[in-house]
């Protein structure tokens, strides 16, 4: 059920029975500014994908980016951990949703920017809405991609076509040229249960999270732990002690803690196919935590050396990290790493791949 002119999922559910349907229906209405809710098709537990797309005057279209939420539709996109490029798309899906989305775009006449949201299962999809203006996901791919879509929407206002505005980024394309990825970008929201201890942490399709961090990395490992880390909550991977029922409870029934329960549920013997079925996630996105967990393990048996630091800062683990599985202190792994010529280093992100000069990138 959807609620008809509401922000953020308000008044919107999955009715399971005949009871939640006439619960969530009275309460759509009554918050609906129209007094009207939509009841289609159930799709939960397909996988879900969102495309930025940007169209002009002349139906000039270009997709800015494709972003694939790890959790399943259930789970407003708000309340979801979203990565960028998708990940798990099979070129021909893709090729499939990125027509879709220009198609809708021209269809719908929208000059400017747009945000496209698809439910895909077994090759069919269903597009779950469009929004015609910026929303928190534009903000994303404008970050990510580092194009800046609202000011291009902005200019397309004005009158001005896509191959006429000058990427400011590169400084010799136009904005008419897609953007192009060479890393992963994580997205976590952020809950504020820590202060709010007695609200109810479940997650759906209403939004309970009230901002949202995101992390660029050369591995899908390196952006995930540099997002748990960014969240400012305290909690890392090995966060939680549950019983075998209430990990079963945590990644069945989606809540804020529920990428810790994954991990846990790795480390307490849960096969990648057990918590796949639990949780409805890609067994890809489960296997890179699983690899996460590996390379603690190595650490803590083979301790220090330095092809273990390496790949371990690759993953994205910080020097305080590793010195807890080698049981040395951080200053310890601070000063090996930087005698074995292992340092920081800041990637660009431009637009474009490197494919052209970047004269005003960020870091």
């Amino acid at each position: 059920i959807r609620a008809a002119y509401t922000l953020g999922g308000t008044g919107s559910g999955i009715a399971r029975t005949i009871d939640e349907l006439k619960t969530i229906v009275d309460s759509g209405l009554k918050r609906s500014r129209i007094h009207q809710v939509l009841v289609e098709e159930c799709v939960l537990g397909w996988k879900e994908f969102e495309y930025e797309v940007m169209r002009d005057a002349r139906n000039t279209c270009i997709t800015i980016c494709n972003m694939e939420n790890i959790d399943p539709m259930g789970i407003h996109t708000g309340e979801s951990i979203v990565v960028t490029p998708s990940q798990t798309l099979s070129d021909e899906d893709h090729q499939m949703l990125r027509s879709a989305a220009i198609k809708i775009i021209r269809a719908l006449g929208i000059e400017g920017g747009c945000n496209i949201q698809f439910a895909l299962k077994d090759h069919e999809y269903r597009v779950i809405e469009v929004n015609p203006r910026v929303s928190r996901s534009s903000a994303l791919a404008s970050k990510a991609t580092g194009y800046p879509i609202a000011r291009v929407a902005a200019k397309i206002a004005a009158g001005l076509y896509l191959d006429e505005i000058q990427n400011d980024v590169t400084k010799t394309t136009p904005a008419s040229f897609e953007p192009t990825i060479d890393y992963v970008v994580v997205k976590i929201p952020r809950w504020p249960f820590d202060k709010f201890t007695t609200a109810d942490n479940r997650l759906g399709t209403s939004m309970k999270s009230t901002g949202e961090v995101m992390a660029i990395g050369r591995t899908i490992e390196e952006a995930l732990q540099k997002a748990i880390r960014s969240l400012d909550i305290d909690k890392d991977l090995g966060y939680g002690d549950w019983t075998r029922e209430q990990t079963i409870d945590l990644l069945r029934y989606p809540t804020d803690e529920r990428l810790f329960a994954v991990y846990r549920a790795l480390k307490s013997g849960f096969t990648i196919e057990e918590i796949a079925r639990l949780t409805d996630w890609d067994p890809f996105f489960i296997k890179k935590i699983r690899l996460i967990i590996d390379m603690e393990e190595k650490l803590q048996s083979e301790g220090l050396n330095k092809e273990n630091i390496r790949n371990a800062k690759r993953m994205g683990f910080t020097d305080e990290r590793i010195s807890n599985f080698v049981k040395k202190s951080r200053r310890d792994v601070n000063s090996y790493r930087r005698k074995q010529d292992i340092v920081s280093t800041y990637k660009m992100v431009d637009t474009c791949a490197a494919e052209f000069e970047a004269r005003t990138p960020y870091y």
